[in-house]
């Protein structure tokens, strides 16, 4: 096999190893983040100045759907903040139930929540706020009550540099004659009474939901953007430093056939027979690793999502790293078994070219006795099969004896006549393939 071919096969393994699955991305956005006549608000509930909303995409590729999130014994679903989680009193667990009149509602707008694309009725949907172009309803004087405070220019109204464009001007909903059907949920709200006791809920404040029997499920949700792909999971609002692991069930299109794919964020066990076809996904879990993401480094971390330019320190060299090879390459330190070549054994390859130090070691040949009368004898071993012969010539230059020994690995006492030799200093030059070595004799 060709050398470059031993690279381009390597590569591919390296490639397909480490290759992340088809879950693009996962964006958290900085949706707003509340001020202190925002905090003056009693009718939606506690609100503390300076408290962030986010909001969470999926990042899908073009044609998926994402047919659900869910947690189960092996692969908890988790939300969690250092501090509580806001809920509107008039909020709702799950975006979709939210009534777009009830937006206009003191710090509604802000509540926190989960969906598949839906953000309100009948059929809004989240958008990142950058790509939302068809202006707002979400608060300022025209369309927020101003809380309880009576505020005269209306709530959710902070500029702030790290949220990007004012909600007031892009609220990142957008209206769509889509609408998707067939909703259904499992472990947020109380089967008997409908209540919310969860963090998604306004009875208790919470820290954190885990579960490992929950699920949001509809007929499947696609970006209003369908080149894009990006689906609106959760809005979460809070003062604290959020952490979440998250799985979802994606519909796929793999080799042509529609293809149910679950994306986990934990790998510890990976199901792949029957309905389950699990992938890991280092996207799905927040705050993100960061680490080194260049393959072409020792360093490269598969579960890093997001570049850490200084955790690349080692560049990979490929090449033999065996000792015993001859064509050991010190400055490897990537290994390559196909590479190394050996007396007898070079993967087809030519060892002459591959390994020219072996082929002049193999040069280096014994004559005996020195000096002769009648006799010269020749020892010489070789890295592989090759023609071998030899000149003789006398201290003018002038050749006096030549022949050719054959094809040989190794030669043993080949005898060299020198009987019909004048007295006087020779010099025996042996050829093996191209390469030749010379040693000097007396005959007396």
């Amino acid at each position: 096999m060709k050398f470059k071919q031993l690279i381009a096969v390597f590569s591919i393994l390296i490639t397909s190893f480490f290759t992340q699955a088809q879950l693009e991305n996962v964006l958290v956005e900085k949706y707003y983040v509340s001020d202190d006549f925002d905090a003056l608000d009693t009718n939606g509930g506690h609100l503390l100045a300076g408290t962030t909303t986010y909001r969470i995409f999926v990042d899908l590729p073009k044609g998926s759907k994402l047919l659900r999130i869910y947690g189960d014994k092996n692969h908890p679903f988790s939300i969690k903040s250092t501090q509580a989680f806001f809920n509107a009193k008039d909020g709702v667990s799950f975006g979709k139930d939210l009534k777009k009149s009830s937006l206009a509602n003191n710090t509604v707008a802000l509540d926190s929540w989960l969906t598949l694309g839906q953000v309100c009725k009948p059929n809004y949907y989240g958008i990142p706020k950058e790509q939302d172009f068809d202006g707002s309803f979400i608060g300022g004087s025209v369309n927020n009550d101003g809380g309880s405070s009576k505020i005269p220019f209306g709530l959710l109204t902070n500029v702030e540099p790290q949220v990007g464009s004012p909600i007031t001007l892009k609220d990142g909903i957008v209206s769509t004659t889509k609408v998707d059907s067939l909703w259904n949920d499992f472990g947020i709200k109380n089967f008997l009474n409908s209540e919310d006791s969860t963090i998604f809920g306004s009875i208790v404040q919470g820290k954190e939901f885990t579960s490992k029997n929950f699920y949001l499920r509809n007929s499947g949700s696609i970006g209003i953007d369908t080149n894009k792909n990006q689906v609106l999971i959760a809005q979460l609002t809070t003062a604290g430093e959020l952490t979440f692991s998250l799985n979802i069930e994606v519909l796929e299109m793999i080799n042509g056939v529609p293809t149910k794919v679950q994306y986990v964020s934990n790998d510890s066990i990976l199901k792949n027979e029957g309905s389950y076809n699990e992938k890991y996904s280092g996207f799905l879990k927040y705050p993100f690793t960061c680490g080194c993401i260049d393959q072409n480094y020792l360093e490269f971390n598969p579960r890093a999502v997001c570049s850490d330019q200084q955790a690349c320190k080692t560049k990979i060299v490929l090449g033999c790293t065996d000792p015993m090879a001859c064509n050991y390459d010190p400055t490897a330190n990537v290994m390559v078994h196909n590479l190394c070549c050996y007396p007898g054994s070079c993967n087809n390859r030519d060892i002459a070219l591959v390994c020219p130090s072996l082929l002049e070691s193999a040069l280096t040949f014994e004559i005996h006795p020195n000096p002769t009368q009648n006799n010269l004898f020749l020892n010489a071993k070789t890295g592989s099969e090759q023609l071998m012969s030899y000149e003789i010539y006398d201290v003018f230059g002038t050749k006096v004896i030549s022949k050719v020994i054959g094809t040989k690995l190794t030669i043993v006492d080949e005898e060299v006549s020198t009987e019909l030799l004048s007295n006087g200093i020779y010099h025996i030059r042996l050829t093996v393939g191209s390469a030749t070595e010379s040693k000097t004799f007396i005959k007396n």
